[in-house]
């Protein structure tokens, strides 16, 4: 989808460089010849833009809405519509945030506890095994609990 001003561009250099007539320069673009010829009556509203670029210069973190209120505040009698609109032309946008800075020395990976050497688990032995009494290589038995008899 293109819009009117890059459709007039078109037909502009369709006309200057091939010589074409306007006629058949609107019809290869598909443009209609009376949106080409259409020139803006609209008041340039440089006041207003100048107003609304120093705001938005102050309140970095105002959107569009925040810096109607703004205005109107002052007085301006322009609409949100308007305001949008002019917000969009002159390419503002709300700023982002600056990330915050870190402490020093917290960007080190944190170290494990020196004391935890091993990992250990008990594991409940079922009751027709502990009657039995088989005995497994490595563990030793406590009251139906089984240990790693490493940690002797």
């Amino acid at each position: 989808m293109v819009g009117p001003v890059v459709k007039r561009e078109a037909v502009a250099h369709l006309r200057a460089t091939l010589g074409l007539s306007e006629r058949r320069a609107c019809t290869i673009v598909g443009a209609d010849r009376k949106m080409i010829r259409y020139q803006s009556c609209r008041p340039p509203e440089n006041e207003l833009r100048t107003r609304l670029r120093d705001l938005a210069n102050v309140r970095r973190r105002f959107g569009y809405r925040r810096l109607f209120i703004l205005l109107r505040r002052e007085g301006e009698p322009s609409g949100i519509n308007r305001i949008y609109r002019l917000y969009r032309e002159e390419g503002l946008t709300v700023r982002k945030r600056r990330a915050r800075r870190k402490a020093i020395g917290t960007d080190l990976p944190p170290k494990a506890p020196s004391f935890i050497t091993r990992v250990c688990g008990f594991v409940l032995l079922p009751p027709t095994l502990d009657h039995l009494g088989l005995e497994f290589p490595g563990f030793y038995q406590i009251g139906g609990l089984v240990s790693p008899s490493d940690l002797m």
